[in-house]
């Protein structure tokens, strides 16, 4: 883990340092194309696992129902972080 951190930050300071070289302009668009592609052979490969296949409709309600459980506990965490935190920072500014 430690290793992946490091290739990480190094990239971060390569792109730091190269951020004025014409050749990084293409970087997004590059990035976008690989992550399609990565996504196309991880559905090649989910494809052809048969017990994944014969367990979809399984795996894709529980799936659905942890991002569902997920997005609402962040609009609830966010909505008491304003509420609670921010609203009162305001408050206090005011007075």
């Amino acid at each position: 883990m430690f290793s992946i951190i490091m290739i990480a930050l190094c990239g971060v300071v390569a792109g730091f340092g190269l951020r004025r070289w014409k050749g990084l302009q293409h970087v997004n668009s590059t990035i976008t194309i690989t992550i399609c592609f990565m996504l196309f052979v991880l559905g090649l490969s989910v494809g052809e696992n048969r017990l994944i296949v014969s367990n979809l409709w399984s795996y894709g309600s529980q799936a659905l129902l942890i991002s569902l459980a997920s997005i609402l506990g962040s609009a609830i965490s966010g909505w008491a972080l304003y509420k609670y935190v921010l609203k009162s920072k305001q408050e206090e500014r005011a007075a």
